[in-house]
C-alpha cells in the first residue's frame, strides 16, 4: 500500500491559509481518485482506495490528513504506518506540505532530506526516526520586505494566487500520481521541471 499524507492545521481558522496547502492537495487528489476521507483513524481523516496504473493493475493507496496541529503531525503518521500494510515508508509514503522557499505553485519532489525548517515535516521525521521519507513541496512564496514568514503562512492566498489555484492543485495531484505510480526518482524528472517561461534552475 502507498500512503499519502497532507500536512496542515485543523479547524476553520486555518482552512484557507498557505500553511494548509498540504491538506488541500491531498483532499483534491483523494476526491479526484474517488477516495473518501470519511474515516476518523490514527488521529486524522483517513480514506483508502485504488489507483489504476498504465498496465491496468490497481494500486492500493490511502490518504491521511492529521488532525493534530502541524508541529504534532508525526505521531499520527507513525500510528498509521504501524497498522497499515505500508511495506517500505522510504518508498511507499509521500508527505505533502507548503514551502516558502519556492514561488507560488512550484512543485519539488524529493526522496529524502532534512526538514528545511518546516516544523510539521520535522516532527514526522523525528517520530519515524529517519530522513529517508519522500516528500512533495508546494511553493507558497515569501512575503515582500521584512514580513514574518510565520504570519505569512497563516494568511490566505492572495487574489492573484487564487486565480491560478485550480491549475496548481491539478498539477500537484498529477505529481502525487506520478510519485506513486512511477516512483519518486523517475517522477522528479518532470515534476521538478520549471515552467517554460521560468529561467530558474529546475533542480534548485
Amino acid at each position: 500500500m502507498k500512503l499519502v499524507v497532507g500536512l496542515g492545521n485543523p479547524g476553520p481558522r486555518y482552512a484557507a491559509t498557505r500553511h494548509n496547502i498540504g491538506f488541500r492537495i491531498v483532499e483534491y487528489w483523494a476526491a479526484a481518485r474517488g477516495i473518501a476521507l470519511d474515516e476518523q483513524r490514527f488521529g486524522g481523516r483517513f480514506g483508502r482506495g485504488r489507483l489504476p496504473a498504465d498496465d491496468g493493475a490497481l494500486l492500493d493507496v490511502a490518504a491521511l490528513t492529521p488532525l493534530a496541529f502541524m508541529n504534532r503531525s508525526g505521531s499520527c503518521v507513525a500510528a498509521a504506518l504501524a497498522e497499515l500494510p505500508v511495506e517500505a515508508p522510504a518508498e511507499d509514503l509521500l508527505v505533502v506540505f507548503d514551502d516558502v522557499d519556492l514561488p507560488f505553485g512550484r512543485l519539488r519532489l524529493r526522496p529524502a532530506g532534512s526538514a528545511g525548517g518546516h516544523r510539521g515535516l520535522e516532527d514526522v521525521l523525528s517520530c519515524l526516526g529517519s530522513r529517508e521519507l519522500p516528500r512533495l513541496r508546494f511553493g507558497v512564496g515569501r512575503p515582500e520586505g521584512a514580513a514574518d514568514t510565520a504570519d505569512w503562512v497563516l494568511e490566505p492566498f492572495s487574489q492573484q494566487e487564487q486565480a491560478g489555484f485550480g491549475d496548481a492543485l491539478a498539477a500537484a495531484a498529477a505529481a502525487v500520481d506520478a510519485a506513486l505510480l512511477e516512483g519518486v526518482r523517475p517522477a522528479m524528472n518532470h515534476v521538478n521541471r520549471a515552467p517554460a517561461s521560468s529561467e530558474e534552475d529546475p533542480l534548485q
